[in-house]
């Protein structure tokens, strides 16, 4: 306030300084014409001056005491204020000491329990202050509960008068505190994100075999103790389900009734499993529910996305889709195979058609690519060239282990111009491009991802699980997470495809090359459909010699396998894992290997070899069925099948995620 003052006479009297001089100026220019009044002007002029300053002094001193009485006046209404407010309130000094409380603080906190945490709270200001000395905003904001009462506690703080440079932090600041009750405004929010309605889908993964493989008596009876099961679990938690069709239900439940079946790991997927079915199959449930949607039709919606997610997983597990992203629960067991050669005929039909109506088609696998992604790549192109439209495969990037057969292709004229590299693709794309994805359904993981915005005609085949990170809107999509390899589903559509689609002997080795590389030679996830493949590749030609000598691996390759088996360590009696510490290319594959090599050791159930992949760790999990690979990596944002997995991780040394990656053993061990 006096700083304003100052500012004020200042200006007045620089004013009353201009009047002056123009009254001193008009004077001279009279005395000039006149000089006989140059002694009257004088006296005048000197009344003037003396009036002018008793003036000022006078106004000051009135203008003193209006302020005077004005910050009275507000102090005395601030203190009034402090006394009657409506909300606890007290000051306090950092060191714990308290300057004042008022009344409704008084009347409020009647325990001991309110200065225990004010310590707290104390001690949290102090370290703010400390963290924020260059910062001006002094506000205070925290949230404490004092008995069964949620408060919100704002204030601010500022240095105390007496404060000094050599004076201790805890002596220098005086926090004004209020204490707002928010109990009621917490219940209420509660209560109304509670009651809030999610809509879920329920799918029998396995309904057309139970109708098939099961008697007319056993059938009726699996069913109908399905269903029941199904109705009461959702009635349990206070919720409600509707059969939409034979083998869908779907059920509503409020959040609060969410969450307690989250917290019980939606243990009706544990349920349906220990179903008697006489042996001869275990039935499985597919669930699904989104937290997301402003409508109830949205969240039907987006639960219909989420199902489709675990059943492309391999069905067995419940999703939740929340805040875009998902939360997966069960998928454990191993993946029975319930493929049905009528919807490898119908796919191989309708990719015939598709290649028909482009201009062309551009097949692109995964980076590093394997022999299996090269497989299917080459069978594809095979079904293209022989439908009579012009085939490329995007491939700038191999694995190791695939020295021979790269050699092969090169040595043979009839692929010359069908490899090329994402630049080539890019100049060839156009709008009527049909383009095939073989051995992945990841947008990130493709070859060339931008290909994938360039034209809106899009083929998946892959046997993967399903991951979030998919390839969307696309024309049709093969994917059947119970075949062994992607060779084996292009196998299956050359099988099916309309024309006599003849593959050369080269092509059918590749195929047969990649079903034994993902089967580990015809060892894992074989099914019925798997030898019928193979037996129709060997039909064609194959070369098992030749076949086998791609995957023959040279010595030095082998040495550095035999030294991360040699250094693997042993957790959980059967699980090994071992660290490959070289900055290479192809760590991934050597990685791969390694833990391959790792399982053919008596009593080992399972294999993890971390190590380096550039910027990133790579981790590659194998298994022999009994442990899931694929629920540990996938914790850790990788993913595969139950018993082939990886994952790569990004921001933490090789160190950090071997310890993560045990701290994710523990959990799957503690889950089970």
């Amino acid at each position: 306030m006096s700083d304003n003052n100052i500012n004020f006479f200042d200006i007045l009297v620089s004013r009353t300084k201009k009047y002056l001089v123009m009254i001193a100026l008009l004077l001279v220019i009279l005395c000039i014409y006149k000089p006989n009044y140059i002694m009257p002007s004088i006296i005048v002029y000197a009344i003037i001056i003396a009036y002018t300053f008793w003036a000022n002094k006078k106004r000051k001193k009135e203008i003193l005491e209006k302020i005077k009485e004005l910050k009275y006046n507000i102090d005395k209404s601030v203190k009034n204020s402090l006394v009657s407010s409506p909300f606890p309130l007290i000051i306090i000094e950092t060191t714990g000491e308290i300057v004042w409380k008022s009344p409704k603080f008084l009347y409020e906190f009647d325990s001991t329990e309110i200065y225990t945490i004010l310590d707290d709270v104390i001690k949290e200001i102090k370290l703010e202050i400390e963290n924020s000395r260059n910062k001006k905003n002094n506000q205070i904001e925290k949230r404490i509960s004092i008995g069964e009462k949620k408060y919100k506690v704002i204030g601010e703080y500022a240095k105390t008068k007496n404060s000094g440079q050599d004076k201790k932090i805890e002596k220098e600041y005086i926090a004004t505190l209020y204490f707002i009750d928010e109990t009621e405004n917490i219940r209420f929010l509660k209560e109304y994100n509670d009651s809030k309605n999610y809509i879920g889908i329920i799918m029998i993964d396995n309904y057309d075999e139970i109708m098939q493989r099961l008697s007319d008596e056993e059938r009726l009876r699996v069913i109908a103790e399905i269903e029941k099961n199904i109705f009461d679990w959702i009635t349990s938690f206070e919720g409600l389900v509707i059969k939409s069709d034979r083998d869908t239900f779907v059920w509503i439940c409020e959040q609060k009734n969410l969450l307690e079946i989250e917290d019980k790991k939606f243990n009706i997927l544990d349920t349906i499993k220990s179903i008697d079915t006489s042996g001869k199959m275990q039935a499985t449930l597919s669930i699904a529910v989104s937290c997301e949607g402003q409508s109830n039709y949205e969240k039907y919606k987006l639960s219909q996305a989420a199902i489709d997610i675990a059943l492309g997983r391999g069905g067995d597990q419940a999703v939740i889709r929340r805040n875009g992203k998902y939360v997966f629960f069960g998928g454990r067991t191993q993946e029975i195979e319930k493929r049905t050669k009528v919807k490898a005929r119908i796919f191989a039909h309708a990719l015939e058609e598709l290649i028909q109506e482009s201009s062309n088609v551009i097949i692109m696998g995964h980076t590093n690519g394997d022999i299996d992604s090269i497989g299917s790549s080459l069978g594809i192109y095979r079904i293209v060239e022989q439908n009579g439209k012009q085939a490329n495969i995007v491939n700038e990037t191999f694995g190791i282990g695939l020295s021979s057969l790269i050699d092969s292709i090169e040595k043979s004229n009839k692929y010359n111009g069908v490899f090329i590299n994402r630049d080539q693709a890019i100049e060839l794309v156009d709008s009527k491009t049909l383009l095939v994805i073989v051995d992945t359904h990841k947008k990130s993981y493709v070859e060339a991802p931008e290909l994938l915005e360039k034209t809106n005609k899009i083929v998946v085949i892959d046997h993967h699980r399903m991951s979030t990170d998919y390839i969307e809107d696309v024309t049709l999509s093969f994917q059947e997470v119970y075949a062994s390899s992607a060779s084996e589903l292009v196998t299956e559509l050359i099988v099916y495809s309309e024309k006599n689609i003849k593959l050369s002997e080269f092509e059918a080795e590749v195929l047969y090359a990649g079903i034994m590389m993902d089967t580990k030679n015809f060892t894992f996830k074989t099914g019925v459909r798997t030898f019928e493949a193979a037996a129709f590749l060997r039909k064609c030609g194959v070369d098992i010699i030749k076949v086998k000598k791609w995957f023959q691996s040279d010595l030095s390759t082998y040495n550095i396998i035999s030294e991360i088996v040699a250094h693997s360590e042993i957790i959980y009696d059967s699980i090994a894992i071992s660290i490959y510490d070289e900055i290479e290319k192809d760590s991934n594959v050597i990685c791969a290997k390694a833990a391959d090599e790792l399982l053919t050791i008596s009593n080992i159930t399972a294999a993890f070899v971390i190590g380096r992949l550039g910027d990133k760790i790579c981790i590659s999990g194998r298994s022999i069925g009994d442990i899931n690979v694929q629920v540990i990596l996938e914790k850790l944002g990788g993913g595969g099948h139950i018993t082939l997995a990886g994952a790569q991780v990004d921001g933490k040394n090789i160190n950090e995620v071997k310890k993560e990656l045990i701290s994710k053993i523990k959990e799957y061990f503690s889950e089970n």
